[in-house]
Order: C-alpha cells, then structure tokens, then sequence
C-alpha cells in the first residue's frame, strides 16, 4: 500500500513538473478611451478556469496557462466586452501591452470618456490623491467630494467658481481679486475660509482663478487635514485639489469654441500624441483663450492658458510625468463694498442699502495682470512588487500688476490712510464709501519638493497599504507695491443729490453737482498722478517649512480597516521656528463589501501663524507679538455607498470641529490680528449622491448644514457667542441631474437641469458693530446638448429666474443675473 502511494506521488509529481514545462503566462495593462487604467477588469481565457482581475494600475498577469492558441477576454461593466487572440508559447511570457476598453455607450463612434469603467459619470471611485496612496472611496475614513469633466462639460462650465457649485457645502466668499499673494478667491467649507492651492496634490499657488480647460477633476477633500498637508495651503475645514489632464498613448483630442452673453468669447483646443511608435512618451497640450466682460457697467476678463504635460515610460519599474501650465491674465477687479469694521453698521442688510448690482464704481482703466507659471516634475519607481518610489517637485511663479482698489464704508468714520475719525454729517440716509486704491507689484514663488515611498503589502495574513514621505516647501513673497491712496467717495441710498453733493463731497454750487454720486476720477493717468507721492514697499517674506508623515491602511480582515497618520512639522522664518505634531486616525466597516461601508475619523489640524507686526492706534507706537501654533481637530461618523454596479454612489457624515489657539481681531484694534486664545466650533451634517439609475440618466445631488460658533475670546468679546464671518450660510443644497437619448431618432439628444440654494448668511456678525445680512437665494440653470460623431454642440442658460444674489465675507459682492452660453466641439 505504501509502495502504491510513493507510486502515484512520484507520478503526480512528474506529471507537475511536465505540465509546468508545458506552461507560460500572458501579462498586459488595460486603459480607457483617456488613458486611465482600468482596475479590477476581468481577464480570462475562454474555455478554461483560468482568470484574474486588473490592479489598481490597470496591470494583470496570468500563470501557468498551457502552451496554444487562446482568446483573452475583458469585461468590465459599462465597457463593451473585448476579445484578443493570444499565442503562449513554454517558459515565454506572452505581452499584450495597452489593451483599449471602448464604452458601451460609444455608439456611432462617439467617444464618451470614463474613468475605472465606471458609468457614473459624474464620480470618481477612487483617487491616489486625498489619502496619498491609491485608495478607494469607499474604504477611505475620510469624505471628500469629486467634480469630473464629464459634469464640467455638460454644463459648459467657463470659470471655476461655476464648477465648484457642484460640491456640497461649499459656498464662495470672495471672487478672485488678482491682488498679489492670496488674489485666488476664497471658499467656505465647513465654516473655514480656503483657496484652491493644490494641484495634482502639489503646491499650485495663483492669484487669479484657476482655467478649466486642464481640469480633469476637482477634488474638495473635508476637514482639518494637517496630517497629509501641512498648514500652508488649506483650512480646518479641508482642501481644494484640482487633478490636470494626462496624457495617454494613442492619437486624439478636441477643439471647442464658447459663446455667451456679456461678450464671452472662449477657443479651447485639447491635443495629444504619442512621440513614438509604442507610445512610451506622449505629449498632451490643453489651451484656452477666455475674453469675456462683466455683466455691471464696467468690467471685463482677458486671458490665455496654455498647459503642457509630457509622460515617458521608461520600462515597467521607470516613468516620467511632466506638468506645465502658463497663464497670463488681464482683468478689472471685482466690485466688493466692505462693511464699516470700526462703527456700529448704518445699514444691515441689502434693502436698506439700496444698492444697484449693476453699478461697478471701477473702469476698464484700471485693471490687474496676472502671470503666473507652474512646473510639476514626477518620477515613479517600482522598486518591487510592493513599494514604489515617487520624487516629485513643484515650481511655481505668481505675480500682481497693476491697479487694485476696493470700497470702505465711511460714513460714520472714514477711516483713511492714518484711520484717523472724521466724521461725515448731515447724512440722514444712505452710505458713503471711500474708494482705496494702490499700485500692485508683488512676487510670490514656490518651491516644493517631495518623496513618497508607497506600499501595498502583507504582515502575515494582514494587508497594509502605507505610504512614508518626506516634504520640503518654500515661499517667497516680494512686494514692491504702493500704499493706498484714496480716490473719492461714493454714496449708496436715497438721499437728495443736493443734500449728498453738500454733505459727502462738500459741493454746494448746483451746477457742479455729482450726479452720478461717485466723485473720484477713474482714468488711468489720474490714478498714477495720485500714487505719484506715494511710498513704495520693499518687503521680502519667506518661509519653509520641513516635514515628515507616515501613515498606513491596516485591514484587519476585508471588510475591517483602520488609518493611522502622523506628521511632524517644522516652520521656520526669519523671526520665529514652530514645531507641530499632527495625528489622524480612521476606521472603516464594510458590512456589504465594496457596497457599504461605516466609517468614523478622527483628524487634526494646524496653522503656524507667522509674528505680527501691530501698531496701537492711540500711542502709535510698535510691537511685534508672536504666535504659538492654532489647533484643531475633528470627529466624524458616517455611511458612504456604492451600490448597482458602481451605478450610485453617496456619503453621510455628521462632523464636529473644535479649534482652539485661535488668533482673532480685537475690537479696540478692528483692522489687525493681535490677540490668540480664542475658540470655537463648527459641526455640521452633509449628503452627497451621485447615481445613473439607467442608462443615459445621470444626476448629483447636495445637501450641507453647518451650525458655528466662537466659543471663547481673549480680551475682546466682539465675536463671542457669534457664528464667524467666514463661516458662509448655514444651510446649502446644489443639484444637477440629466438625460441623454439612446436609441431612436434622439439618439444623441439631451438635456439637463438643476441648480443651487443657500440659506441667509451673515457677513458681517459682530457683538459692537451688528450684523448685515445677505438673504437666501435659489439658482436654477438648464441645459441642452447634441453629440455626434464628430461633433456636440451644448447650449446653458444660467440663472434662469433672473435671481439676484450676492455672496461677501465681511463685504458685499453682487453676483451674475441671467446669462447664456453655447459650445460647439470638434472632436478627433
């Protein structure tokens, strides 16, 4: 009996041995139509058991497949089926390099791009972004929302703030100003101000606003993440990360041309090309030219974009990716009335001040040019099956030039050059601003360089997937711009313009009156004669800031995950060096794998406050007061889905931020930050939806609530007990939803509808000065669209009722009344 089991081991062995003798493997990546990889395709061989499934790069690999003739399958749900004839030959590895999956919907040779074949095309399911290593939304702990340029191009989007509305609870608070170091605009997410300064998740430092034409998505990662980013370029409230267009290994592109109302002219053009047979190095260029004027009396934008990006494939361990953008921009800065910080108000709310939105009080005179330039260096090394080496670096260059100004309410207190009382009187109604002006010459150039070391590995039976970095940024500030100088008053109300001529600008002989209650001059020439006498600044600021995090994924089975993160930081500058810790840690249950998951963070936040430099306004002498670190922290719990095949995505979370340390103007000093130890709070509840319930039928929907309040105050209770100025309204919803014909003779036709809603926001929120309220408001917008072939052509009426709405943070900015827009594309 012994005998017989020897026997037949020795034969099975035998019979092993010859059979892997016999056997080869088949291995290949698999992309979309832009030149995405494909994760977790199926890959077989029809007739045999033998499969596997693509990896988060889109690779796959068989083994051990008999020596013939075979047909290789991919499938992938909203992809059609492919089919390959392959040969495998003994001991010989079988290539099948860049295998193009087509969407079903690619009908009549329309090409329609998705990302990770996924149908929904207004989501993404995974990013390499928000946690730094490849991970799926899914099982990450922390919520951040997608905007694609699928979404962007239905509803022919022309400047970033339009497509930011896309995004739950995030409302803008200032438009771009284009003044030197902080002219990008300003954003509220969850009650804390922010800027759009990532790019690729990379320093992308502007001040204007940044063009569409390169955006592939935008990403709005939420709550204080500090642990992953440092403090420079984000809030408490999270982080804005615009993603480019990459490029990709075959032959295509379009070119787009825009028009609309308020003369909006737009030529887009997206070109890409392989630079050699296999496709190894390509070459995408993204291009726009974007004139355009304001809908007020005066106002326009000019500007062209060019972004060029370069990938080489060296061989599979080696590539390269380079990412260039250049812009140069042209535009008057927007209308902004600031609300008086140093009196109670006169007005408190837009009825009362009896402002015409389409009133400038600019001219096309005085205008801002910003050029600003960008450079992304990025090499990847595959070190081994599970750890890769990324070494990235960022460049960058922004600057301001020209003609800044702004409107001051003044008529209790014109608070001028010296912000000496003087008082304006005999005004029984209306408001007076005084114009401010200066001469913008400012620098400011980054440099930021990274190494990341990303694993995706087992300790036993345990998958970890962990990335270790290392990052070092730079920035240098260089203001040679004037002081401000004041350029006339303008009188807002319904007072007489005998009574406003003789109390606001002191002319009393009525053939000399101001009738158009605006008395500066507004020409170029008589601006510079103005800043002739007035003093230059020669400042230069710089800082940099050291740092390493470490930060890993452990699945305790499947379904059971946990984030651990950690980040310490160093910042130094010429007068202060601040060390921070930032922890984070997450978890996540999938009680339906890949389909529901549970979820609870717990995030940490900083900002290292730079020494302030404070003059007392009664003394009139000067101190230098220094900051300890601001600190924040947050606890979140909630449910994300992904259910129906990818087909519907959503996320719940209920938040609760603390932040303490807080640096904070003070009443008896409203126009510097000089006292730390406040704080306060913000908690909130969000809902995000993204589904394609049916083929064709696409929507996003949006829902925020955030409850704020400043808790405690150290010498000055101005805020105490007051939801923050840059806290944005309390309530948002934002919703688009759209229809594309399948079959029949609308094949090709569609339409979309949607819009957004915000609650009543307080800008101004003060226990001594009061409150000015912006009221609510609902914006519909609708769409019409037509795809062939070749072409599509989409028409967008915005602001369908003719709304009229502002937004503002301590200042009032009207917003844009009812506007059309149509795009025609070539494609190729």
């Amino acid at each position: 009996m012994n005998q017989k089991i020897i026997l037949l081991s020795v034969f099975l062995a035998i019979f092993q041995f010859s059979f892997a003798q016999s056997t080869g493997s088949i291995k290949g990546n698999i992309i979309n139509n832009s030149g995405n990889p494909v994760s977790d395709a199926n890959i077989d061989i029809e007739g045999t058991s033998i499969g596997t499934q693509s990896n988060r790069n889109g690779s796959f690999e068989l083994r051990g497949v008999p020596s013939g003739n075979f047909t290789l399958r991919i499938s992938y749900v909203g992809y059609q089926t492919k089919e390959l004839a392959v040969s495998v030959q003994a001991n010989q590895t079988t290539t099948v390099s860049n295998i193009i999956l087509s969407s079903k919907e690619e009908q009549l040779g329309e090409v329609v791009l998705r990302a990770n074949g996924n149908v929904n095309e207004f989501t993404r399911t995974k990013s390499d972004y928000v946690a730094k290593l490849p991970l799926r939304d899914i099982e990450n702990p922390q919520v951040y929302n997608t905007i694609t340029a699928e979404l962007m191009q239905e509803q022919v989007v022309t400047s970033f703030d339009d497509a930011i509305k896309n995004a739950p609870g995030i409302s803008k608070l200032w438009e771009s100003t284009g003044r030197g170091n902080d002219g990008a605009g300003y954003f509220a997410i969850r009650g804390f101000a922010v800027q759009p300064s990532l790019t690729n998740g990379l320093p992308g430092i502007t001040n204007g606003s940044p063009d569409p034409a390169n955006i592939e998505r935008i990403e709005v990662v939420k709550g204080p993440s500090g642990t992953l980013y440092g403090s420079s370029l984000i809030s408490y409230g999270g982080l804005i990360n615009i993603v480019t267009k990459m490029p990709y290994n075959y032959f295509g592109g379009n070119i787009s041309y825009t028009m609309g109302s308020f003369g909006l002219n737009r030529i887009t053009a997206d070109v890409n090309t392989p630079l050699d047979e296999t496709g190894d190095v390509a070459l995408r260029v993204n291009t726009a030219y974007h004139t355009q004027n304001s809908f007020q009396d005066a106002g326009f934008q000019k500007s062209l974009f060019v972004a060029p990006s370069l990938s080489y494939k060296v061989n599979d361990r080696l590539s390269f990716l380079i990412n260039t953008e250049f812009y140069q921009g042209e535009s008057t800065n927007p209308t902004m009335l600031f609300v008086d910080r140093g009196a109670p108000l006169r007005v408190t709310n837009i009825e009362e001040l009896g402002y015409d939105p389409e009133r400038s009080y600019t001219s096309n005179d005085l205008t801002l040019k910003n050029p600003n330039f960008s450079l992304q260096g990025q090499m990847n090394y595959k070190l081994s099956d599970s750890w890769t080496s990324q070494t990235a670096v960022s460049r960058g260059s922004a600057k301001a030039r020209g003609h800044y100004s702004y409107l001051y309410e003044t008529t209790q207190y014109e608070q001028g050059l010296e912000e000496v009382p003087g008082e304006v009187t005999n005004l029984d109604e209306g408001v007076v601003f005084t114009r401010y002006l200066n001469d913008q010459n400012s620098t400011t150039l980054t440099t930021d360089l990274q190494q990341n070391f990303i694993g995706d590995f087992k300790i036993g039976d345990f998958r970890n997937r962990m990335v270790v970095g290392l990052d070092y940024f730079n920035r240098k500030v260089i203001d040679n711009g004037s002081g401000y100088v004041a350029n006339g008053k303008v009188y807002i109300g319904g007072a007489s313009l005998q009574n406003v001529n003789e109390s606001v600008f002191g002319i009393y002989d009525p053939e000399a009156y101001i009738t158009d209650n605006d008395s500066g001059i507004l020409s170029a020439a008589a601006t510079n004669d103005l800043l002739a006498g007035v003093n230059r600044n020669s400042t230069i600021t710089k800082e940099d800031v050291y740092s390493a995090y470490i930060s890993d994924v452990f699945n305790f089975t499947p379904q059971l995950s946990a984030m651990a993160s950690l980040r310490i930081d160093q910042f130094e500058n010429e007068s202060n060096s601040q060390t921070a810790l930032s922890p984070k840690f997450g978890v996540v249950y999938q009680p339906v794998l890949d389909k529901v998951s549970i979820f609870a963070n717990y995030m940490d936040g900083f900002s290292n406050v730079a020494p302030q430099e404070v003059v007392d306004r009664a003394s009139g002498e000067s101190r230098t007061i220094v900051f300890d670190p601001e600190t924040a922290r947050q606890f979140e719990v909630g449910t994300k889905l992904n259910l129906l095949n990818n087909r519907v995505a959503a996320t719940f979370s209920y938040y609760d931020i603390e932040v303490g340390n807080i640096v904070a103007i003070s009443a008896e000093n409203p126009f510097s930050t000089d006292l730390q130890g406040g704080q306060q709070y913000s908690r909130g509840f969000e809902a995000n939806i993204t589904a394609a319930p049916f083929d064709g039928l696409n929507l996003i929907a949006g829902y925020s609530y955030n409850d704020s309040e400043v808790t405690e105050s150290t010498a000055s209770d101005d805020f105490l007990g007051r939801r923050p100025e840059s806290a944005g309204p309390e309530n948002q919803a934002n919703f688009w939803a759209s229809y594309r014909f399948q079959y029949g003779n609308l094949d090709g036709f569609g339409f979309g509808f949607g819009g957004n809603y915000a609650s009543e926001n307080m800008i101004f929120n003060r226990n001594l000065g009061g409150v000015f309220t912006l009221p609510s408001y609902t914006v519909f917008n609708a769409s019409l669209f037509y795809s062939v072939e070749k072409f599509a052509i989409n028409l967008k009426l915005n602001n369908l009722t003719d709304e009229e709405y502002y937004n503002g943070w301590s200042t009032i900015n009207p917003q844009t009344p009812r506007n059309f827009a149509a795009s025609l594309t070539y494609k190729f």
